[in-house]
């Protein structure tokens, strides 16, 4: 393998672990999607409040239309998929490839305390027809901790969780969660950091017993020849870093034919 020492470094963490975190590698990106999100919350809260005391201006009753609004009106934004990606470039290439695809759409998650609708639980996003050659990319905008973060099931505990289904037979996510609970990990992540993990891992959320507010965006990338779950090309997908001589080789015509 012909890895540069970084690049084996976060590739052996990756594999190790089924996730990586790293600090943000664009600072001037992330300054301008924290810029542009404020400006798109001042629009509903019509205060200055910081993400973390949002529970302070917000019920749970109105948190899914705010998140929604926010959902939008980002996606609108030009610019905001190149800030995201831009702000794990790097890594991205160390554990996918260079020749990418992304989401058309970047998730956003807001978790009030003590609240029970914004539930996420245990799950792999292939269940669920996505292609295991996805990779996600998780950023948050403020400092996230226990259970204000996510958790996931670290690789090393992944053959434990296959024969625990077969002794097992859990038949909802809830019993899935008691059979793994004592194996999860509980991710620490600061807001001038970002995520990257393996989404065939179980992972997932439960109520935000902290004191503050959760907010977090999440986009899949996939190398553009991998094979593809349920989710396709123009759908799903668009090619953001498309290679010239792939790009040659796609339009080829063979003047023989």
């Amino acid at each position: 393998m012909y890895f540069y020492k970084k690049e084996k470094k976060i590739s052996d963490l990756f594999l190790k672990n089924g996730y990586f975190i790293g600090q943000t590698e664009d600072i001037d990106s992330k300054n301008q999607i924290t810029r542009l999100i404020k400006r798109k919350l001042h629009k509903i809260i019509k205060k200055n409040v910081s993400f973390d005391r949002l529970h302070t201006k917000v019920n749970k009753n109105n948190i899914n239309d705010l998140r929604l609004f926010i959902y939008n009106e980002m996606n609108k934004d030009k610019r905001f998929r190149s800030n995201y990606f831009k702000i794990a470039r790097k890594a991205l290439y160390s554990l996918a490839g260079n020749e990418l695809m992304m989401q058309t759409k970047i998730n956003l998650s807001i978790q009030l305390p003590n609240d029970e609708t914004s539930l996420l639980p245990i799950h792999s996003d292939v269940w669920q027809g996505d292609s295991p050659f996805e990779i996600n990319l998780w950023i948050p905008l403020v400092d996230c901790n226990k259970t204000k973060s996510m958790f996931i099931l670290p690789q090393q505990h992944y053959n434990y969780f296959l024969r625990a289904l077969k002794k097992y037979k859990p038949k909802t996510s809830d019993d899935i969660f008691k059979i793994v609970r004592k194996k999860l990990k509980w991710l620490s992540i600061k807001k001038n950091q970002f995520l990257i993990f393996n989404q065939c891992l179980p992972h997932g959320n439960v109520v935000n017993l902290e004191k503050n507010t959760r907010w977090s965006m999440n986009c899949r990338f996939k190398t553009i020849f991998s094979p593809y779950g349920d989710k396709k090309i123009g759908e799903f997908f668009v090619p953001i870093t498309e290679r010239p001589m792939t790009k040659i080789a796609l339009e080829y015509k063979d003047p023989f034919k």
